[in-house]
């Protein structure tokens, strides 16, 4: 285990050996050290954890919680493995080229390996509230865990979400958003559970695709037309659902990096 320390920030860097996942899963946690009762924390998980330090998770906390702005939060970054594209996707539903074929195994990481290690380590026995964020591929994965287990969670971040993982090849003729697009499926199949709240990033210079030429690229439009099915189940478009999108944001870290204090501050803001 690495420690670092830097101001109100712990970091601390371990191998979680996986027998769910057969590898080494790399895990950075940032504990905040001003915390005195454990049962004050809430703890975030976010995918491709190895993308944090890029992103500057680290500093943004320290000023946060410097500035007040946000309550005691335990963040853990999980680094994405070799497979990522089969560790990540949706766990009942593979995409059409069979990818996500190890993502019940990776939910099976969370629950069965990770948050016992979680709750050994930290002495947490019951956090305030559990969220799952994550970008891209890694966004699709919180997104679907948390709506399979919404027990277990409270809130979930997306950013620049891959929420057009399909069934169908969209070049295939009998192809339909309606009925191909695997996320918005299982919602519109599932349950409303009350308490699940959902934050969305879009850059507006996400991808240039435009599948069906309306003008608006299609991350975008996966996005909005994925909410429309949340508020069809029954969420407040305006309690429940947050929609942020960056003019000059693009599918990289530093349009996330712009979006995560904002995230933070929704989801955990001090008011």
């Amino acid at each position: 285990m690495e420690i670092e320390k830097k101001r109100g920030i712990l970091k601390e860097s371990v191998s979680l050996k996986s027998v769910n996942l057969g590898r080494d899963v790399d895990i950075d946690f940032y504990l905040p050290t001003h915390v005195t009762d454990p049962g004050e924390m809430s703890l975030l998980l976010i995918n491709d954890g190895q993308d944090m330090e890029k992103l500057g998770l680290e500093g943004m906390l320290d000023e946060l919680y410097g500035g007040e702005q946000i309550s005691p939060l335990l963040c853990a970054g999980i680094h994405a493995g070799k497979e990522r594209k089969m560790e990540y996707g949706t766990s009942k539903i593979l995409d059409y080229k069979g990818r996500g074929a190890k993502a019940s195994a990776y939910s099976q990481f969370i629950f069965e390996e990770l948050f016992p290690y979680i709750k050994k380590n930290y002495l947490v026995e019951e956090f305030k509230e559990k969220a799952f964020a994550g970008f891209s591929l890694g966004a699709l994965t919180a997104l679907d865990i948390v709506w399979n287990h919404p027990s277990g969670f409270s809130k979930v971040g997306i950013f620049s979400g891959s929420l057009w993982w399909r069934t169908k090849d969209q070049n295939d003729k009998t192809y339909s958003d309606d009925t191909d697009r695997i996320m918005h499926q299982q919602i519109r199949n599932g349950k409303y559970a009350a308490g699940l709240k959902f934050f969305f990033e879009c850059g507006a210079g996400d991808e240039e695709d435009d599948r069906n030429n309306n003008g608006i690229i299609d991350s975008i439009d996966d996005t909005l037309d994925l909410i429309k099915e949340l508020v069809a189940k029954g969420y407040d478009e305006k309690k429940d659902i947050e929609y942020l999108e960056l003019e000059n944001g693009k599918h990289d870290v530093a349009t996330w990096a712009e979006a995560m204090p904002v995230f933070l501050k929704w989801g955990w803001g001090v008011s």
